[in-house]
């Protein structure tokens, strides 16, 4: 295989990284406050002001006039419509990997698939053995989606230690995970489909592949449109925050005329927003499990325990068979740098669920019952012993590890 040839100072070369490394520091501090918030929900809810905080979410807010009036909790605007921006950062994240990123050509998104497919299949059949049947069952969409913001975090913590390709590897796998877990979202937990509502989303989700088609470069516009497409899909009984989704795969993501492409420039003013607002409000709201005068033998029942396994095992089993599979098969290769001590170390940080896993469970169970929080208590514990597992793992393998003879991912030979 050929290889280019560059200096690796040369800013042409550095420039590459830059839209990652950029993407990473945004992910890195943002699951800072993902963590802040998550600790604040618990301490909040486990203190003696637990009735305020339920309360809280609880406070009915209405939005309209008259007929048109839409009225909901204050935690449902956060899951249903401040979520839409996060769900509209996924959908531009996993456009611009398909378009210029690491999924761009099939060679290059065959390895992050196959594991991102493994990765959601076996934890999904392990919660399906655990709850056998019974009232956990519907949540075993739960620990199939991986929290790329956490991920990355752990990553970031590792530094040098660490090559870029695991980076690479493991942002892309987190990617179609998500995007795995929103056609779960639409196909699994949607309620009775409104038809003449989801044709309504269908005709202005046609204006923007028009707008898309006829060259209009200003993503406003186009976020303005994802708004009605919001309220048809919340009518039609599909998650409304597919709307998100929608517009992020709608806008343009190609540069022209030596302007930015509106996909980069709507992405880059969004993330901050995102990851430093909507998703610590929602870990706020969704972290708080009230564990006064809980057992520890909450943590065996089915909901929670289904997604420790699913999580902390699962997601590892299947990145990792997956992933080790198609090497021996030779369908594809090791990212440049990465050995299999590495891809166990990925495969761990895989099962941190968190975010998307703790937005299924209030989709998969009632808001409030027992087996929500179990649910709940289940995705922190799996997250936390995931997270501290990888990290670990990553942090004992020796710096020469990542030393590759031809990217291939084979050990360091002696020198």
């Amino acid at each position: 295989m050929t290889r280019l040839r560059h200096d690796p100072l040369s800013p042409r070369f550095l420039d590459l990284f830059r839209p990652l490394a950029s993407f990473i520091r945004h992910e890195t501090f943002g699951s800072f406050l993902l963590i802040l918030a998550s600790v604040a929900a618990l301490v909040w809810a486990n203190s003696a002001a637990r009735d305020g905080y339920v309360g809280l979410w609880e406070t009915p807010i209405a939005v309209g006039i008259g007929p048109w009036e839409i009225r909901e909790s204050l935690l449902h605007w956060i899951n249903d419509l401040a979520m839409a921006f996060f769900f509209l950062l996924v959908g531009m994240e996993i456009k611009r990997e398909l378009v210029s990123g690491e999924l761009d050509t099939p060679s290059k998104a065959l390895l992050p698939v196959l594991a991102a497919m493994g990765g959601m299949l076996v934890p999904a059949a392990l919660y399906a053995a655990v709850a056998r049947g019974g009232e956990a069952a519907s949540g075993w969409g739960i620990p199939m989606a991986t929290d790329i913001a956490f991920a990355l975090g752990v990553l970031r913590l590792l530094g040098k230690r660490v090559p870029i390709g695991l980076f690479a590897f493991l942002a892309a796998l987190a990617i179609i995970d998500d995007l795995g877990a929103i056609l779960v979202i639409a196909i699994f937990y949607s309620s009775t489909i409104s038809w003449t509502a989801l044709g309504a989303a269908a005709a202005f989700t046609l204006v923007l592949v028009a707008f898309n088609a006829g060259g209009v470069r200003r993503p406003g516009l186009y976020v303005l449109v994802g708004l009605p497409i919001w309220l048809a899909l919340f009518a039609s009984g599909i998650h409304a925050t597919i709307a998100g989704v929608i517009v992020g795969f709608c806008i343009p993501a190609r540069f022209a005329g030596g302007q930015d492409a509106p996909l980069q420039t709507l992405e880059h003013a969004i993330n901050p927003y995102v990851s430093y607002l909507v998703v610590p409000l929602f870990a706020l709201a969704n972290a708080g499990v009230t564990l006064v005068g809980a057992s520890p033998a909450l943590l065996l029942e089915p909901a929670a325990l289904g997604v420790i396994v699913g999580l902390v095992a699962g997601k590892p089993i299947g990145i990792i068979g997956a992933t080790l599979l198609a090497v021996r098969l030779r369908i594809t290769q090791l990212p440049t740098g990465v050995t299999r001590r590495h891809l166990v170390g990925a495969g761990l940080l895989g099962g941190i669920g968190f975010t998307m896993s703790l937005f299924v469970a209030g989709l998969g169970f009632q808001e409030g019952s027992l087996i929500h929080t179990e649910a709940k208590v289940g995705i922190l514990t799996a997250s936390i012993v995931a997270g501290v597992i990888g990290f670990v793992t990553l942090r004992t393998t020796k710096s020469q590890d990542a030393i590759v003879e031809g990217g291939r991912g084979e050990e360091p030979r002696a020198a």
